[in-house]
């Protein structure tokens, strides 16, 4: 089958249109991130007004440094949660509205909504639910005899923020799975029930392999989001604490470089934060790949 392709007569009209594009990406992500990967190797006041040359020596005292560790393996255990269950949640949600007949436009709407939520307003809402004063879910924990207090408890504050950042993640792995479940063709479901394969095992050997490429997209897409976009979950609801528990890399470098004024170590932090996502990507592309049909 031939497919269509666009072509201009002239290089300006496609330049034209790249440019602002082109601009903000400039602007917003390449100059700060030279400036970061500049500021790695220098030492210099609160101030910024005098610096001296440091070579590796802000790199070499993250590694050294208890707290930074500690905030590297709570970022591996919180990414991996946030991006398996949002993935989870959305599969199983899209599997369920695939099978709707009657009402699933205003299904699909409802399920949409928590991503049209900002994550400093998901992590607002959630605090307000399970605040321990007047929360009206520890409200309900308590009457079951769970001592509710996130502020406290280690497990209860990891266990509240990977909520929140699922639940304001989930609705996009939802989009892409239904869009997925409904490109599945009709026939190759029916002939395996005709064959006589249950629901489960038309799932596991005939739809869940066709999802594998949009999986695949979604388990990259997801792990970024946990790395990067839940800061305002953590910065709104527990701040790092309790016992640094949730201090990721993402709020460690904020709160050394614009509350510590550590600008340093704050800008080494973004760049081996940058290096970890980079070697994350590639080893997914290197071997997880390796089991997508597409």
């Amino acid at each position: 089958m031939h497919q269509s392709q666009t072509y201009f007569k002239s290089k300006s009209l496609p330049i034209l249109l790249l440019t602002p594009q082109l601009i903000i990406t400039l602007i917003f992500f390449v100059l700060p991130s030279l400036s970061a990967f500049k500021s790695a190797f220098f030492q210099g006041d609160a101030f910024g007004i005098h610096s001296q040359f440091a070579g590796l020596n802000n790199f070499l005292e993250l590694f050294k440094n208890s707290h930074y560790l500690n905030a590297v393996k709570a970022t591996l255990k919180f990414s991996l949660a946030v991006s398996i269950s949002s993935l989870l949640i959305g599969l199983f949600l899209a599997v369920l509205i695939d099978r709707v007949i009657w009402g699933k436009s205003f299904y699909k709407t409802l399920i949409i909504w928590p991503y049209a939520v900002a994550p400093a307003i998901s992590g607002i809402l959630w605090r307000f639910l399970f605040d321990p004063a007047v929360g009206i879910l520890a409200y309900v924990l308590g009457k079951f005899g769970i001592q509710w207090d996130y502020h406290l408890n280690v497990g209860q504050a990891t266990f509240l923020v990977v909520l929140a950042s699922s639940w304001q993640q989930f609705s996009y792995n939802f989009i892409f799975f239904l869009a997925g479940l409904q490109a599945i063709p009709k026939t190759l479901i029916e002939a395996a029930a005709i064959d006589g394969a249950g629901p489960f095992r038309r799932f596991w050997h005939i739809t869940l392999p066709l999802l594998s490429p949009t999986s695949f997209f979604l388990l990259v897409i997801n792990l970024i989001y946990a790395f990067f976009d839940t800061f305002g979950v953590i910065d709104t609801m527990t701040q790092g604490g309790p016992q640094e528990t949730t201090n990721i890399l993402v709020y460690k470098v904020y709160h050394d470089g614009f509350i510590g004024l550590d600008l340093g170590s704050s800008s080494a932090q973004s760049v081996i934060l940058m290096i970890i996502v980079l070697f994350l990507t590639v080893l997914q592309f290197r071997y997880i790949e390796k089991k997508v049909y597409y």
